[in-house]
């Protein structure tokens, strides 16, 4: 038996944009077989200094050309705003480094397509994160899909019903459209929405409505209601939202003329189907893996198992010289549904895909 390659040598991660989300990947590189944090960069060189510090870094800048100079850092996690992905993830690539990108990989088709192709061209790894996929209950429902155990479905829907503070908009990016490229659909909803496009595929086309019910201070919409048809037949439902008192757990309802099963964060609240198999009862009994959580009530209430599993992945793609396990053209999906759920409710017509 070999040993692992990174065993000795271990993938040197770099950082490039240093809000809560980085904290995040920071402590799911600590927790890597086969990672380590080298260097970051920020804005504010005083940020970046005593992120550093924190996290063992060796190296901090407030320029990240001079991060993804350092030959000792393989892999580049962006944490920079939404659409503020676009010119460190093009350098990073330029650079010849393996890319882990926050979701959204970009805030438009066009620039994430772009990102997605350049990675291809330079033979490097792209992660998109979308942490959801790597829970267990997410895996099962996902399996029972494939195994057909649902028949034909009938509706499909997300439901993502959450709070946000004003203080949370105030002061930052997260009110701005320029930099978070739109609102509750693009910056909160979107791990439902490509979950809700794993399991049931793409939808054909959408109408939405979209509005700001109760943050009247920001520039994107704080609720979103939209239906969908689905080229297999189904139709469904999102619901989004970040002005609901207290915020309540992410749900998913697949529903098939054979069974229906819930996911609510990544606990399988309902799995019911007309033909039992013996898995059933345990999975029932285990109804999911808890660690894999939203932040329904706070944007800091999601915890790092996500986030771990997927850096793992990267960190093993890395050294087995295969495909990471979210295939960033999939990855796409889920932008292309926000855009053409802000292209409806800006219209207030059906946007087909």
């Amino acid at each position: 038996m070999t040993d692992h390659p990174l065993a000795v040598s271990p993938l040197g991660f770099g950082i490039i944009g240093l809000g809560m989300i980085a904290d995040y990947h920071a402590r799911a590189i600590a927790a890597a077989r086969g990672g380590k944090l080298v260097a970051v960069a920020s804005r504010s060189l005083a940020k970046a200094q005593a992120f550093a510090q924190k996290h063992g870094a060796a190296f901090a800048t407030d320029d990240f050309h001079q991060l993804l100079a350092r030959p000792d850092v393989d892999a580049v996690c962006i944490t920079t705003p939404n659409a503020a992905h676009y010119e460190p993830a093009l350098a990073a690539i330029r650079a010849g480094k393996h890319l882990v990108l926050e979701k959204p990989i970009e805030v438009t088709v066009e620039r994430t397509d772009e990102i997605i192709a350049a990675a291809e061209q330079a033979g490097v790894k792209l992660a998109p994160i979308f942490q959801s996929r790597f829970g267990e209950g997410a895996r099962r429902l996902k399996a029972a899909l494939t195994a057909g155990r649902f028949g034909r479905l009938a509706l499909c829907s997300a439901y993502i019903k959450w709070q946000r503070t004003p203080q949370y908009y105030e002061g930052g990016w997260h009110g701005v459209a320029a930099l978070n490229g739109g609102g509750v659909a693009m910056n909160q909803a979107i791990h439902a929405i490509d979950l809700l496009q794993w399991f049931a595929g793409m939808p054909q086309e959408v109408f939405a409505l979209a509005g700001r019910c109760v943050h009247s201070g920001i520039e994107g919409e704080d609720t979103l209601a939209a239906t969908l048809h689905f080229a297999h037949g189904a139709f469904g439902t999102i619901e989004a939202s970040t002005a609901v008192f207290p915020g309540w757990s992410q749900c998913l309802d697949l529903c098939g003329e054979h069974g229906s099963v819930r996911l609510e964060d990544d606990r399988l609240v309902r799995w019911d189907f007309r033909e039992p198999r013996p898995e059933d009862t345990a999975i029932r009994a285990g109804a999911g893996d808890i660690t894999i959580r939203s932040g329904a009530g706070a944007p800091n209430a999601i915890g790092i198992e996500g986030h771990c599993r997927q850096i793992q992945d990267l960190i093993d793609a890395v050294a087995e010289n295969r495909p990471v396990a979210i295939p960033p053209r999939e990855a796409r999906n889920a932008i292309a549904i926000i855009g053409a759920l802000y292209a409806s409710a800006a219209r207030r017509i059906p946007v087909r895909l």
